[in-house]
């Protein structure tokens, strides 16, 4: 179902686009959040473990740029994961103000043994597109995502 808004062509195209793409980021993550929470993970410790495990350690304002999370809400996600035994809080050699995020060995066994079956699930979701449509998705997001803040043009 798109927009039922009476405005120009582009509005309404435009309008029917952003709704596509909201459903279908919500029908994509609901699926992948199930197999999440079978993990006893939410999407946001998710996310901190696999930076974690593809990055090494980092801070939580690293953290919070890299899953477009804010601080107080990197410092709740780090302090359930620590909790739950899969990472640790280590004072940073280089920067005694600062606090690294490391994987624990129970919280690197959880991650590096999920994350293949995360991938299928992904793989599977998109498995309806052609490599080339692959190419042009992330394209054309990368394009919509890194706009400037202030790019309020008509005819983009």
């Amino acid at each position: 179902m798109g927009t039922h808004y009476q405005g120009s062509e582009k509005e309404v195209k435009t309008l029917n686009a952003f709704i596509k793409l909201m459903r279908a980021s919500e029908s994509i993550n609901n699926r992948l959040n199930r197999h999440l929470v079978e993990q006893d993970l939410t999407l946001s410790q998710f996310g901190v473990l696999e930076a974690l495990l593809h990055l090494g350690p980092l801070n939580q304002k690293a953290l919070g740029e890299k899953l477009l999370k804010s601080g107080g809400n990197i410092t709740l996600v780090v302090d359930n994961l620590e909790k739950s035994g899969w990472v640790e809080r280590h004072q940073n050699p280089e920067d005694r103000r600062s606090m690294l995020i490391h994987l624990t060995e129970e919280g690197e066994k959880l991650i590096s043994s999920y994350f293949p079956q995360h991938v299928e699930n992904i793989m599977a979701e998109f498995a309806p597109l052609s490599n080339e449509e692959l190419d042009q998705l992330a394209a054309i997001c990368k394009k919509i995502g890194l706009q400037s803040p202030d790019n309020n043009s008509e005819d983009s």
